[in-house]
This record gives structure tokens, sequence and C-alpha cells, in this order.
């Protein structure tokens, strides 16, 4: 019992320090706009002054606007394709779910600084078509796309394991009872999907709201801000508004909260239990006449959402000159071989992101698991706090982390402080990638039975003994994989990077950025793609040995 106690009181210890604390430090400052200094005088008196400024409801109202609007772009994508793919034989089936993986993997600020190299006035488009999509590009209607096009796989997805899983098939007997195929859609297979349809689409809206990257990318070329961007410009411009930006902070995650308590009151007795005994296989309907219209649709898609903005990266990063376009006196490799210089800050980048991401995959890979182990595997005092703790960040933007970590770590009263360090960095990857690690473990412990541990400690193993040969080999493919994707995505994180990283400290994402403020976009392009080649790389290997894991289960 003491050293499941002391596991127990670690973890949470932990949690407290990673997830907690940033979030109270919010609140505590948006309640009290003196905290800071101490006085807990005036409180809400911020929340008045803000609201006072007609720019909160505009800022509220851009947020949401994005947001709606990037969920009917991923919609108008997501559910058509997903449609397709579950119920239909479509050729390459394995090959297109591994193209439209690309999208959602790609980091979208820089999916969107290639569509601005593409599709701006005198870009790519205009040098090989004659046209450009500039009034298209900086406007509400480009940002929607650009970040439609990255999050239209989480539809796609889940729509179509949803239909693979049971639509068509239940269909199929409605039409062997008289049903035509219209109404069999209609009444069997679009019920039985809505639950994976509305999920997905309010993730969507979810991820749109907390977006820092596109916004600052195309919405500052059209003065139009949104609540990330702003709580940005509050800590970084002078003067300092620290309590503004704590407020827009507690906004912007009751927006994410709410979207999030809807989401999960959807799915409430919305579930159907369309399996029993033996599983079945899914019978697929041919195209017929359609196959190749519908596979002119998934190339196209594909086009637009993977191949330009790939190649535009790579045009960019291959450039001397970006007014020099597509000549071929034009082309080099010299953006690539400053980038690994001796000494050179991009490589001191590249270096830092690989030491935080490294360290931000031991430390959710080592708390993930044991907060995983203490939620599903045992019956102890806090688990519920523990599960709620490690999973609550699903639901806090970046800018928000951000936010929270420089008001509870820039206090006089700490006698060490890890603000002005790279430690913060890494708590901010830390705190944003905890459920990865959480989720992927819980998924695969409980799947483990019990006996093994219990009989290991009948035969007088400790619980730590017991974790560290029984229960931690079992888990470490899929810990492993959540490892993989945790180092992937901290090591081009962009939000919490430009808050959090001291004075001398770059990131591979704060270069990219800074870049391309410079007008030196050939180096920001050549390192952007050597962060998407790592990124997806280490990415698909972790969905890799996940799937590889589960079938092997089973």
């Amino acid at each position: 019992m003491g050293s499941m106690f002391f596991l127990v009181t670690t973890v949470v210890v932990i949690l407290f320090f990673l997830v907690a604390l940033p979030i109270l430090f919010v609140i505590l400052q948006a309640i009290f706009p003196y905290f800071g200094e101490g006085s807990f005088t005036a409180p809400f008196s911020a929340l008045l002054s803000l609201f006072r400024q007609g720019d909160t409801i505009v800022l509220l109202g851009n947020s949401l606007h994005l947001g709606i609007s990037v969920v009917i772009v991923s919609a108008i994508i997501g559910i058509p394709l997903g449609a397709l793919r579950g119920l239909f034989r479509i050729p390459l089936a394995k090959f297109w779910d591994s193209l439209f993986l690309i999208p959602f993997l790609l980091p979208p600020y820089i999916a969107a600084l290639s569509w601005t190299l593409a599709a701006q006035p005198k870009g790519y488009v205009y040098r090989i078509a004659g046209f450009d999509f500039g009034t298209i590009l900086f406007s509400f209607t480009g940002m929607a796309l650009i970040m439609g096009f990255s999050t239209f796989p989480i539809v796609y997805f889940a729509l179509s394991r949803s239909m693979a899983a049971a639509g068509g098939r239940l269909a199929d007997v409605a039409r062997v009872c008289g049903a035509t195929p219209w109404t069999a859609f209609i009444r069997i297979t679009i019920p039985l999907a809505l639950p994976a349809i509305a999920a997905s689409l309010l993730l969507v809206f979810t991820l749109s709201i907390e977006e820092y990257g596109v916004p600052a990318a195309l919405g500052s070329n059209i003065g139009v801000r949104m609540l990330t961007t702003s709580i940005e410009h509050k800590l970084a411009d002078w003067p300092v508004d620290l309590s503004g930006a704590a407020m827009l902070s507690v906004i912007l995650v009751v927006l994410a909260l709410t979207a999030y308590t809807v989401q999960r009151a959807m799915l409430v007795g919305k579930n159907f239990e369309t399996t029993t005994g033996k599983p079945v296989q899914s019978a697929l309907r041919e195209l017929g006449l359609w196959r190749w219209p519908i596979i002119s649709l998934f190339v196209l898609i594909t086009f637009l959402t993977v191949v330009a903005p790939l190649t535009s990266m790579a045009l960019a990063s291959l450039g001397k000159t970006v007014s020099g376009g597509l000549a071929w006196s034009n082309f080099t490799i010299t953006n690539y071989t400053v980038l690994f210089a001796a000494g050179s800050e991009s490589l001191q980048s590249l270096m830092t992101s690989t030491s935080l991401a490294l360290g931000a995959a031991i430390l959710t890979g080592s708390v993930g698991f044991l907060a995983a182990w203490c939620v599903t595997s045992q019956k102890v005092r806090g688990a519920v706090l523990i599960d709620a703790l490690s999973l609550l960040p699903v639901t806090l933007p970046g800018v928000v982390v951000g936010v929270g970590l420089i008001l509870a770590w820039n206090q006089p009263f700490w006698p060490v402080t890890v603000y002005g360090t790279w430690g913060i960095l890494l708590l901010s990857y830390t705190c944003l990638l905890l459920p990865y690690p959480v989720r992927y473990v819980s998924a695969a412990l409980t799947q483990i039975g019990k006996n093994l541990e219990s009989s290991a400690r009948v035969h007088g193993a400790t619980i730590l003994c017991t974790l560290w040969h029984i229960t931690l080999p079992l888990a470490a493919p899929s810990l492993i994989a959540a490892m993989l994707m945790v180092f992937a995505i901290a090591s081009r994180e962009l939000v919490t990077s430009l808050l959090l990283a001291p004075a001398g400290i770059s990131t591979v994402s704060i270069f990219i950025w800074r870049q391309f403020e410079q007008g030196t976009i050939g180096k920001g392009m050549a390192m952007a793609v050597v962060a998407v080649v790592i990124s997806l790389t280490l990415m698909l290997t972790g969905i890799f040995l996940q799937n590889h894991w589960q079938r092997r289960a089973y």
C-alpha cells in the first residue's frame, strides 16, 4: 500500500504542476487584475473593461465565424469522400488513406505559408497558369479553406470507418426487405453515422478556434484578428496586458470546453450495437460507371491538400530568391547546405527542438504511463482526478497554456523558476501533448487481463517490480508509438514556442516564422521541409506500430 500511495501521490503532484497550476493562474489573473502585484482588489474589473471594448465582441465573432466556416469546408470535403470510402470499393483505397493523413499531420502554419507562396500575386500559380488567388487567399474564405484542407481528414476517417463497420451491411438488409437504395441510405446508413459526423465536426470546430498559425500568417494581411492572435499580441506588444490576455484565454477555454461538452453529450445514448457474435466482413459496392469521376475527385482533393502545398514548399526551399520564380538558374541547394552549417542558427534551432522534443516524449511517456495505469488498472483513490487532469489539455489551446505558464512561473515568490529558461518550453510541450500517451496506454491496458499482474503479486512481486517487468513491456508498443507522435509534434510546435522561448533560444518553428518575417523565405522553407519529413516519418511510424500491435493482439 505504501508504494501505491507513493505512486498515486507522485502522479497527482506532477499533474498539478503540469496542468492545474497554469490554468489556476490564468483564472486568478482574469478575476483579479492586480494579482501579479500581490493584490486581490477590484475583482472582475478586467472582465467589465474588456467587454466595454467593442473589440472583444469582434474577436469572439471572428473566432466563431472562422470555426464554423472551417467546419463547413471540412464537411463538404470529408463527408462525401468518407461515405464513398466506407461504402464503395475505391481503387487504391489504402493509398488514398495514407495520402489523406498528410494534410492532418502537416503543421497548419506551414501549409498556410506554402499556400501564400503558391497563390499570392506573382506566386507560383501565376507564373505557371497566368492567374492568382490572392484575393481569395487573404480573406476569411482563404483561412477557412486552408484550415479545412488540414482538418477534413478527421471527418473523412471517422465517417469512413463508421460506415464501413455497419452502414453498408445493414442498408443491404433493408434493401432485401424492399427498401430502395436511397431510402436505405437515408433511413439506415446516415443515422448510424450521425454520431461520428457530429463528433468529428465538433472536434474540427475546437481545433479551428484554437489555431494560431493560420490566422497569424493570413489574418494579419487583411486586418482580421482572432482570440488566439489577440492573446499573443497582448503579451508581445507594449504595454503588456496580462489581465486582458488571461481573460481572453478564459473565454477561449470556455468555447473549447463547450464544444467538447457538446460533443460528449451528443454521443451519449447515440451508439448502436451492430455486431453480434463473429465479425462480418463489410460488402463494399462497386462504383460502376462512377469509377473514373470518383477517382478524379480523390485526385483533385489530393492535389489541393497534399501536392500543391508540398510542391510549393519544395520549390521555395530550392529557390535563390522568390522573385526569381521557376527559372532553372534560380534553383539551388544552398539553402539546405547553409541549414546544416556548423554553428549556424538553423542547426542550433534544429538541435534545440530535437532535445526539447526528446525530453517531452520521455516526460509525457513516463507520466502518461503511470497516469493511465492508475486509472485503468487500479482501483485507487484519486483515479478520477488523475483522469481529469491528464486529459484536460485536450481542451486547452496552446496559447492558453503559454499564458498560464508565464503567469504561473513569473512570480517573485518562487525560490527557483523555469521562467526564462528552456525548461518552460519543455513544460509547455509536456502539458499540451500529455493526452497522447495517456490515451494510447489506456487503450492498451484495458485489453490486458488483470491475471498477469495478480499472479506476479501472489508470487511476491512488489507493485514497482510488477510495473517494470510485466505491465510496461506489455504496454510498450503503444507507449512507444505515442512517444514518437509526441516527439514529432513537439519538434514543430509554434505558438507556445513564440510566447515562451527565452532570448537566445530558437526552435525549428521560431526559425521558420522569423525567416518569413525577415524575407529569407528559402531558408525558412528548407527548414520546413526538414521538419515535415522528420515529423511525418515519426508520426507514420507511430501509427504503423500502433496498428501492428493491435493486429498482433487479435
